[in-house]
């Protein structure tokens, strides 16, 4: 481990986050290991993790950036971008600063402009030579979940997390949400995803709805603003459609009150897990659940683990039908619902996939 200084002498740190919402929110832990050795924290994000970034304990700023390696539609590389992140950087006066990326990523284009802003010291994991741009190349064991592997980098440069910490994920308390949800309890299903490869197709995720309100669950249906014409499809006359209703602190307070949340490998399930809501995952296998999986919370994966599309990271199904999530039956997300709620269904011959409550 690295040694900090004493408390009177802590040091300004930069967390370096660069991706989606639920990558920032899987970052939590870290970030607030590093908040308790840093007299001051802030969080570098991109644009889609921003909002993220300021519901986390432990961050005093969050800065923005949209960096042209990162992202689904990554912005053109220009100076003017550049100069305004080195300004930023300079003015932060960071004495360290932590890269998070995941396992398929590199950290070094961000550590290269870390270096010039005159940022001191730099870790983060690595699997290329770093050459002069890290002082810290950390390695990830082999198939790491994604908060654990950023905790074990914070840990390695000399941070822990404050006593009592339980290192799960978590936010800042959201906003009451009664007004939009009333008062009855729910089950909240999230059909959307930035991946369209991650969730169910409109269709099928409209009959689970419909099977869950059939077995006298209460629905919700959420989803951002862009998601409106989705929300309402798939809640139907069945639930309540909550599509563009919420922000990101307002979803969280939604996702608070629910008994569990349905949805796929996306910043929603996460931030169901950092406010202790259990999970039913769609989980489809184009990344790994080892790593992605919802932590910390009681949760089930349904889906096909061993498709075709496993481990291609591929963004769109490429196998027709999208079987690996639209062939989960209804009666297996009744059951797993039913699992985490200890409301019984008449399982039948259905079989839960990959659970684990």
């Amino acid at each position: 481990m690295t040694p900090l200084r004493s408390r009177s002498r802590l040091p300004r740190t930069l967390v370096v986050r660069l991706d989606s919402a639920g990558d920032v929110l899987l970052a939590g832990p870290a970030v607030r290991a590093v908040a308790a050795g840093s007299s001051y924290t802030a969080l570098l994000c991109g644009p889609q993790g921003a909002a993220a970034g300021r519901m986390l304990p432990g961050a005093d700023d969050v800065l923005t950036y949209d960096a042209p390696w990162v992202g689904l539609e990554p912005p053109p590389v220009t100076r003017a971008a550049t100069r305004r992140l080195m300004e930023t950087l300079t003015a932060g006066r960071f004495d360290r600063a932590l890269v998070l990326v995941s396992y398929h990523q590199s950290p070094l284009p961000i550590a290269l402009l870390l270096r010039l802003a005159g940022v001191g010291w730099t870790a983060a994991d690595s699997e290329d030579y770093p050459g002069a741009l890290l002082d810290l190349r950390h390695r990830r064991p082999p198939h790491r979940h994604e908060a654990l592997a950023a905790l074990d980098l914070a840990v390695t440069a000399g941070y822990a997390l404050p006593p009592g910490d339980d290192g799960r994920l978590r936010v800042t308390p959201p906003p009451p949400t009664t007004h939009l949800t009333g008062p009855e309890p729910y089950v909240v299903v999230h059909p959307g995803a930035a991946v369209p490869a991650r969730a169910w197709t409109p269709g099928r995720a409209a009959r689970a709805v419909a099977a869950l309100s059939a077995e006298g669950f209460r629905v919700v249906v959420t989803g951002g603003r862009a998601e409106r014409e989705l929300t309402a499809r798939v809640a139907g006359r069945h639930a309540l459609d909550l599509g563009g209703a919420t922000d990101l602190p307002h979803l969280a307070g939604v996702l608070t009150g629910a008994r569990v949340v349905v949805a796929g490998n996306t910043g929603p399930a996460h931030l169901a897990a950092a406010v202790g809501t259990p999970v039913v995952s769609l989980f489809a296998p184009v990344v790994p659940a080892e790593r992605w999986a919802p932590y910390g919370v009681p949760h089930v994966l349904l889906g096909d683990r061993h498709a075709a599309c496993a481990n291609t990271r591929a963004r769109h199904c490429p196998v027709p039908g999208h079987p690996c999530l639209d062939g989960i039956g209804d009666a297996e997300v009744l059951a797993a619902v039913a699992a985490l709620t200890d409301d019984p269904v008449d399982q039948g011959e259905q079989t839960e996939r990959g659970a684990a409550v």
